[in-house]
């Protein structure tokens, strides 16, 4: 989202007056602007000695780099879906469901979960190592618009997942359906989407403090 030009404009005016930051964040704040929007504001500007305000620049992304971001965390849903998935083969395999009779088809859907990690995995590493470095040599690539859509995306699935995940604990304990294999099936949802959910919310947290291009 777009920076107000006349919050902006403040900002600027009140830092070429010699003002200090915290004076104008408590001021915008007090009447009424987003503390995002306030700090976004501050951080379009370096803090450093100058006559006028120098503003920091803006980071531009290009097609390789969007489809760098797109790489990334479309070989993560698939890492993350394919570890879910081995976990429940050889939950099944551990704990197998007289009724259902699959036996055999669990060690395909090991093999195919395992085909899946092994090859999207290390993908998702290197294009996340890849991307690192270039934040390292560029910090404003961290705000980049792209990565922050796509981490809110990734944060939305993860959060729908262990919601998901929750009532159906609640719905199953409530019928008193709770099994060893049931329960191991919910740890595993819960551990995988829980750890893309805290790592990617921590990650947003730092992007937040960087001025949207």
């Amino acid at each position: 989202m777009a920076l107000n030009p006349d919050l902006i404009a403040f900002v600027k005016d009140g830092l070429q007056r010699g003002l200090a930051r915290s004076d104008l964040e408590s001021v915008l704040i007090r009447a009424g602007w987003p503390p995002d929007q306030v700090g976004r504001a501050l951080s379009g500007f370096a803090d450093i000695e100058f006559a006028i305000p120098v503003p920091r620049p803006l980071p531009t992304v290009s097609a390789r780099e969007a489809f760098m971001y797109v790489l990334m965390f479309a070989t993560l849903f698939v890492s993350a879906y394919s570890l879910g998935d081995l976990a429940f083969s050889i939950i099944n395999r551990a704990f197998p469901d007289p009724a259902a009779r699959r036996f055999d088809s669990t060690l395909q859907e090991i093999r195919w979960s395992l085909s899946c990690l092994i090859v999207a995995f290390p993908i998702f590493l290197w294009v996340s190592w890849l991307i690192a470095r270039l934040v390292r040599t560029e910090p404003t690539k961290r705000s980049s618009r792209i990565r922050r859509q796509l981490t809110y995306i990734t944060l939305f699935a993860a959060a729908c997942v262990i919601i998901g995940d929750i009532i159906t604990v609640i719905y199953s304990f409530l019928g008193g359906e709770l099994t060893t294999r049931f329960v191991l099936k919910v740890i595993t949802v819960g551990l995988i989407s829980g750890s893309v959910f805290g790592y990617y919310l921590s990650e947003l947290r730092a992007e937040e403090r960087e001025p949207e291009t």
